[in-house]
């Protein structure tokens, strides 16, 4: 289960980031994870009440965005939206796509008090 690690970087990161005697503990961190990262969310979830005990961020929020995979087509020579790597163009039908995003996973914010 490597969402058991990618939650261990972001307490990394979130430690990092809340060290500041002035943050008391993390409330809420909102995570951007792209539709081909290979995360299954149910499994980083529960990873992540885990994970963060006894850190400033126990008990925070873990808000999953979701973010769509792109690429782009070489016939409409578009950047369009795709639900699987080996779709097709969903503009043209063209078969010929460059997938560009969507593999992504990043900590987008997160709040302190």
């Amino acid at each position: 289960m490597h969402e058991m690690s990618l939650c261990e970087g972001i307490r990394r990161i979130v430690e990092q980031a809340s060290a500041s005697d002035d943050i008391a503990r993390v409330t809420r961190v909102r995570v951007e994870i792209g539709q081909f990262a290979g995360v299954e969310k149910k499994a980083l979830s529960f990873a992540w009440d885990v994970v963060m005990r006894g850190s400033k961020a126990e008990g925070a929020v873990l808000e999953m965005i979701d973010l769509p995979g792109t690429a782009t087509c070489f016939d409409c020579v578009k950047t369009v939206e795709i639900m699987d790597r080996l779709d097709p163009c969903p503009d043209c039908g063209g078969g010929r796509l460059l997938p560009e995003g969507g593999d992504e996973m990043r900590i987008k914010d997160m709040e302190v008090a």
